[in-house]
């Protein structure tokens, strides 16, 4: 699977999943999100775009084994780190990653005020 998706199966069924690209700029952009040809795979920062599980398969403990497989995966690689945004309520989760919360992104993703976490390996 490429390094910048993830996925969890049971009985061969995607459960969950794990979004992103990768690029040299530090921070998490909204124009990344539409515009693939900004993922540069020798780049030095993992970007998280998502990280999603069907309702059914949800406080199993997935979410948290994708994200500690694509930490180890960027590690690997010999990446800088990982970026993401997240909603207020997530920053804690994200937290027990070691991810530490940069403030509010300047993302107007969605109309939704986001935090941008990073994980420098």
């Amino acid at each position: 699977m490429p390094e910048h998706f993830w996925i969890l199966e049971e009985d061969g069924k995607p459960v969950a999943f794990l979004n992103g690209m990768v690029t040299d700029t530090p921070d998490l952009q909204d124009e990344m999100y539409a515009d693939a040809s900004l993922h540069d795979k020798k780049g030095a920062w993992q970007m998280i775009f998502g990280v999603d599980t069907l309702p059914a398969y949800r406080r199993q403990g997935l979410a948290g084994k994708l994200l500690q497989h694509a930490i180890e995966e960027t590690k690997k690689a010999g990446r800088k780190g990982l970026v993401l945004t997240c909603k207020d309520h997530l920053v804690h989760w994200y937290a027990k990653f070691g991810f530490q919360d940069e403030g509010i992104s300047s993302s107007t993703h969605g109309n939704v005020a986001w935090h941008q976490m990073r994980l420098t390996l």
